[in-house]
């Protein structure tokens, strides 16, 4: 009998905003697509996220690309980032930094860890018990007669949505509504 791994690695799926709140959304998803976890982050990070994702050379070196300097310069390497746990509604994650023949676990937020990994082409990992809490399945929508018309689509009040309804509400997101500035 195999054992279940600890961990799963995820891909970035994209950035969104959360229509009630307007705080961005970086979204990952396992390979199949079949489970997202939507974590929510600040402007400054989903800008970094956003600038990769679209390969947007920026003027001055953002926070994440001098961390990926300093690493490279003091001669390490990310080797891997894993969101570890969701306690009180907060993610949190590692970096796993290689130097040498040395390995250094650096305490991180998800968006920073994203950040890095992205720049460093390293995978993210999201630990199962996390994926167990916060995971948005998605299923693919029932067959209806005809889609309403954008005017006919009533608003919703997402304060009170649970986390099973996530799936539905950012499978209609479309990542290109939504830009940073930067």
């Amino acid at each position: 009998m195999t054992k279940e791994p600890e961990a799963i690695e995820m891909f970035v799926g994209g950035l969104v905003l959360d229509p009630n709140t307007q705080a961005p959304v970086v979204v990952l998803k396992d390979e199949s697509g079949s489970i997202s976890l939507p974590i929510w982050i600040g402007v400054a990070e989903a800008t970094s996220i956003a600038s990769v994702l679209k390969q947007v050379p920026m003027a001055r070196p953002l926070t994440h690309d001098l961390m990926s300097v300093m690493i490279h310069e003091l001669g390490g390497r990310v080797e891997r980032v894993i969101i570890t746990e969701l306690k009180d509604s907060t993610y949190f994650a590692e970096i796993l930094l290689a130097v040498g023949d040395k390995a250094f676990i650096l305490d991180a937020r998800p968006s920073d860890a994203i950040g890095m990994a992205l720049r460093e082409q390293a995978p993210i990992y999201v630990s199962q018990e996390v994926i167990k809490q916060a995971q948005v399945k998605f299923e693919p929508p029932p067959q209806e007669a005809s889609e309403p018309t954008p005017e006919e689509e009533p608003k919703q009040d997402l304060q009170g949505v649970e986390r099973d309804k996530w799936g539905e509400i950012l499978e209609d997101l479309d990542p290109d509504d939504f830009k940073y500035k930067q």
